[in-house]
């Protein structure tokens, strides 16, 4: 309690606060967790509405596009008079004479302004109504703008990117709650009744852990059918990885429960006559809802790599379905590194991801028990 009030807290505030307060207080000061915190919400809303945030069609072709290298947004106009204003050159495509290599120079005498909140490609928004509002769209679809380049398709690797941030981000969260559905039940009831109950299932529990993980989520990832639907895929890849994921947070869960059923509140609770459901979901889980809080954070990152390293194989989701592991796929050649680096911009993606869920989650960890600060 002494820490809260060296942090400008009044002692009569922190007396008086919920824990939850006190957590919020705590999470504060961890600078790097609160930058973590507003990357990782941003990301979420990016994946949340990916359509309105790509510029072009993530689908789209371009043969006259292939491997273009990214372009910049400029602001200050020089070349065709100086004026203020978010603007891009299209790149004209030339020949090498003696490679015949292509080259990609900017054409400083066409200028092609950017729309903010502009009209581009139609795209769905939770399945609920369509429209084709972009927080960035150029007017000029002859030459469109390739922040991030194109792939050996000429599609826009920027677009692609926000797109499959949809997958790899919600892939995390789905195969998060399902381990934790897992890890919850079966961790409490293990802890909460002990016993022979107890036994079988950390037995269990041990077995699970013991498995090797990568080579399990590769060959149940290669049993599946390569024709399956995309949402099928997707579901059946979050169970995978779920059901190796949850045996670690059901050990933690059991040891809390096993401490805290001998408490006092607990006691008073059976005495009562409260039933067992309500005395596990009421009473014994809210007391360390914050220590399960912070797990989740950090086993989100786990999952997405999982994901991203089992698509990057070819063995989790397929295209057409795009996430960055897919997309990352197409930086497996020697030409794509020598001369288009650009393709492992999902990779990016990716770390600054892993990143920010690792530094919240830390923060969260630091914070989730105040009293001890």
């Amino acid at each position: 309690m002494a820490d809260i009030t060296v942090t400008n807290i009044p002692p009569d505030r922190a007396a008086v606060a919920s824990q939850w307060q006190l957590i919020w207080w705590a999470f504060r000061r961890h600078r790097l967790a609160m930058v973590a915190l507003v990357v990782t919400v941003l990301m979420y809303i990016v994946a949340l509405l990916p359509g309105f945030f790509a510029i072009n069609d993530p689908n789209l072709q371009n043969a006259r596009a292939t491997f273009h290298p990214p372009q910049k947004l400029h602001l200050i106009d020089t070349q065709t008079g100086f004026s203020f204003g978010p603007h891009y050159y299209p790149m004209k495509l030339t020949r090498d004479p003696e490679t015949l290599a292509a080259i990609f120079k900017e054409d400083t005498t066409k200028r092609v302004d950017v729309q903010f909140f502009g009209r581009g490609y139609e795209y769905s928004v939770f399945g609920l109504f369509r429209t084709n509002i972009h927080l960035i769209a150029s007017p000029d679809k002859t030459t469109p703008l390739l922040l991030f380049g194109a792939d050996r398709l000429g599609r826009d690797v920027f677009s692609r990117t926000v797109q499959g941030s949809q997958i790899s981000l919600s892939i995390g969260l789905v195969g998060v709650f399902f381990s934790l559905m897992l890890g919850i039940v079966l961790g409490g009831i293990s802890g909460y009744y002990g016993g022979r109950i107890d036994f079988f299932l950390q037995r269990v529990i041990d077995f699970v852990l013991s498995l090797p993980t990568i080579p399990i989520w590769l060959a149940m990832a290669a049993a599946l059918p390569q024709d399956w639907p995309a949402t099928l895929q997707y579901m059946m890849i979050t169970i995978i990885l779920s059901l190796t994921g949850w045996a670690q947070l059901a050990r933690v869960v059991r040891g809390r429960f096993l401490s805290l059923r001998t408490e006092e509140f607990v006691a008073a609770a059976r005495l009562d006559g409260v039933r067992e459901r309500r005395i596990i979901f009421r009473h014994m889980l809210p007391s360390f809802a914050s220590h399960i809080i912070a797990s989740i954070t950090l086993a989100v990152p786990a999952m997405i790599l999982a994901e991203t390293s089992l698509s990057f194989l070819g063995l989790g989701l397929q295209p057409p379905t795009i996430s960055w592991g897919v997309l990352l796929r197409e930086a497996q050649n020697i030409r794509s590194i020598a001369t288009a680096p650009w393709l492992f911009m999902p990779g990016c993606a990716v770390v600054v991801a892993v990143m920010a869920l690792n530094l919240l989650g830390d923060g969260l960890r630091d914070a989730a028990d105040p009293y001890n600060k």
